[in-house]
C-alpha cells in the first residue's frame, strides 16, 4: 500500500523531477564553486535554482501526503461493508435485506448531510460548540490550514468517518426499527450530532482549548462512543425485540456467523486507514507505530473476548470473539499514536473484557442490542478515551504527566455522552411521535424485509418456498410463486 502511495505521488508530482533546464545546467558546476568566485547573476540563479527545488520538494510531499489520506479514506469506506455484514450476520434472517438497506443509506445520507451541513458544523469557523462556515462546501480554502492537503481530500476523509458513527447505532437498533423512522435519525446525525460532538474535539472547539486539551487522536469518543450512545437511547426508546427477555425468552442467535467473521475482518483491514491515516500525513514513523498499535490491540481483545467467554460458559464461542477483536480496535482508537506496542496489548485486552461485562450488564438491564454495539463502541471507547489519560507518552499519569490529562479525558467523555444522549433522546421522541420508531408487532414476527420492503434475503428458509413477497405500502402481501426462469 505505501509503495502504491508512493508511485501515485511520483506521477502527480512529475513536474518536481522533471529534468533540468538549460540554465539549471549552467548554474550546476557553480555549485560546487566557492560562493566569493560567484558573480552577482550566478547568485541569482542559485537563489532561484535553490527556490524551486524547494518548492518542488513540497508539491511532492503535499502530493504524498494527499494520496495516502485518500487511500486511508478508501480503507474506512470499505468499512461500511464490514458492518453491513457483521450486522446481517447477527440479526434474524428475516431482517437481513433491512438492515443492509439501511447500512447503504447511512452513508448516502453522511454523503449529502455531511457535505451540506455537517461539515461546516464541524470544521468551520464559528464559537467554541458549533462552526459557522462552510455549508455545501462553499467557501473552502483549497488546501485546508495546517495541513498539506487539499480541503477537498480532508473533507472526504471526515466524511467515512461520519459514515461510520452514523451506521452503528443500527445493529443496537436491529430488528424491529421503523425504516422510515431509521432514515429520518441518520439524517439528523450526519447533518447535526456528530458534527457538533467533532467541533468541539476536532474542529477547535471548548474541549480542544481546554488547558490540558482533551485528546482523541482518531475517535474512540468522536466517532465510536457518539455512535454508540445513539444506539443505546434508540434501544431504550424501542424497548426489546419480541421474546427477548421475560418468562418466555429464548435465545436469539445471529443467523450467519460466516458473514459475521467476514465482516470483522473487512472492520479490522479497514482500521488500518482508520487509524494511521487520521496522522493525515504520509510520516513513515508515525503511521508505522499506529498500524502495529492497532493490530496489536485488535489481537488482544480478540484473545480476552475469547478467553474469558470460554471460562464463563466453558466452550469457545465465536461471537465473544469476534466483539472483542472490535472492541480492542475501538479502545486503541484514541491512544493509537501515543503508546507503545506492549500498551497497546494491555489496552486491547482490558477493551475485550469490558466488552464482555457490558454485554452482561446491558442484559441485566434488559436492553436488547441486537448486535453488542453499544459494549464494544460505547463502553471500549470510554475505556480508549481514558487510556491516553493514563498511557500518554508525555502527558499520561503512569508516564509522570500527572492527572491533568485524565481529568480531561474524563471532562470529555462526559460532556459529549451527555449531549449525544440528550440530543438523540429528543430525536427519538420526535420521530416516534411523528413518522414511528418502532414497526408492529405483525411486522417484526413476519420480518421486517418481508413486511417493510416486499422482499426477503433467503425465500427457500423464511417462506418455505420460492414465493414472491408484493410490496403494499407497508404490508406485506404473499403473492402465486413466480415461474422458475425458462418455464
Amino acid at each position: 500500500m505505501a509503495l502504491v502511495a508512493f508511485a501515485l505521488a511520483f506521477l502527480l508530482s512529475k513536474a518536481a523531477v522533471a529534468p533540468a533546464s538549460a540554465d539549471q545546467r549552467a548554474v550546476e558546476p557553480a555549485l560546487s564553486a566557492p560562493t566569493s568566485q560567484l558573480d552577482a547573476p550566478e547568485m541569482g540563479k542559485l537563489s532561484a535554482q535553490e527556490d524551486d527545488l524547494a518548492a518542488r520538494l513540497a508539491r511532492f510531499e503535499a502530493n504524498l501526503d494527499t494520496v495516502w489520506l485518500l487511500i486511508a479514506a478508501f480503507l474506512v469506506f470499505f468499512m461500511q461493508a464490514g458492518f453491513a455484514l457483521l450486522e446481517a450476520g447477527f440479526v434474524s434472517v428475516k431482517h437481513v435485506v433491512n438492515i443492509m438497506m439501511k447500512n447503504l443509506f447511512d452513508f448516502a445520507a453522511a454523503s449529502i448531510m455531511f457535505g451540506a451541513i455537517g461539515f461546516g458544523i464541524m470544521f468551520g469557523a464559528g464559537n467554541a460548540f458549533f462552526g459557522t462556515e462552510w455549508f455545501f462546501l462553499s467557501g473552502i480554502p483549497e488546501t485546508y490550514p495546517g495541513l498539506t492537503v487539499p480541503t477537498y481530500a480532508f473533507f472526504f476523509f471526515q466524511l467515512v468517518f461520519a459514515g461510520t458513527a452514523a451506521t452503528i447505532a443500527s445493529g443496537a437498533m436491529g430488528g424491529r426499527t421503523e425504516f422510515r423512522g431509521y432514515l429520518l435519525y441518520s439524517l439528523i446525525v450526519s447533518a447535526v450530532i456528530y458534527p457538533v460532538v467533532g467541533h468541539w474535539i476536532w474542529g477547535g472547539g471548548w474541549l480542544a482549548s481546554l488547558e490540558t486539551p482533551f485528546t482523541d487522536f482518531a475517535g474512540s469518543t468522536v466517532v465510536h462512543s457518539t455512535g454508540a450512545w445513539i444506539g443505546l437511547m434508540g434501544a431504550i426508546f424501542l424497548g426489546p425485540r419480541l421474546g427477548r427477555f421475560g418468562k418466555d425468552a429464548k435465545p436469539m442467535v445471529g443467523h450467519n456467523m460466516t458473514a459475521a467473521t467476514l465482516g470483522v475482518f473487512i472492520l479490522w483491514f479497514g482500521w488500518f486507514g482508520f487509524n494511521p491515516g487520521s496522522q493525515l500525513n504520509a510520516d513513515g514513523a508515525a503511521i508505522g507505530l499506529i498500524t502495529v498499535t492497532t493490530n496489536l490491540a485488535a489481537a488482544a481483545g480478540a484473545a480476552a473476548g475469547l478467553f474469558i467467554n470460554w471460562i464463563a460458559v466453558g466452550k469457545p464461542q465465536l461471537p465473544p470473539m469476534l466483539n472483542g477483536a472490535l472492541a480492542g480496535l475501538v479502545a486503541i482508537t484514541a491512544p493509537c499514536a501515543f503508546v507503545t506496542p506492549t500498551e497497546a496489548i494491555i489496552i486491547g485486552a482490558i477493551g475485550g473484557v469490558i466488552m464482555y461485562l457490558g454485554t452482561l450488564l446491558l442484559e441485566r438491564l434488559q436492553i436488547d442490542d441486537a448486535v453488542g454495539a453499544v459494549p464494544v463502541h460505547g463502553f471500549a471507547g470510554v475505556w480508549g478515551t481514558l487510556a491516553v489519560g493514563l498511557f500518554h507518552g508525555q502527558t499520561g499519569l503512569l508516564h509522570g504527566g500527572g492527572a491533568a490529562q485524565l481529568i480531561s479525558q474524563i471532562i470529555g467523555i462526559v460532556a459529549a455522552g451527555g449531549f449525544v444522549l440528550l440530543s438523540s433522546a429528543i430525536m427519538f421522541a420526535l420521530i416516534k411521535a411523528t413518522v414511528g420508531l418502532r414497526v408492529s408487532e405483525e411486522g417484526e414476527k413476519m420480518g421486517l424485509d418481508a413486511y417493510e420492503h416486499g422482499m426477503v434475503s433467503y425465500p427457500e428458509y423464511v417462506l418455505g418456498d420460492p414465493t414472491v413477497i408484493a410490496p403494499t405500502n407497508g404490508k406485506a402481501a404473499k403473492a402465486a410463486a413466480a415461474p422458475a426462469a425458462g418455464d
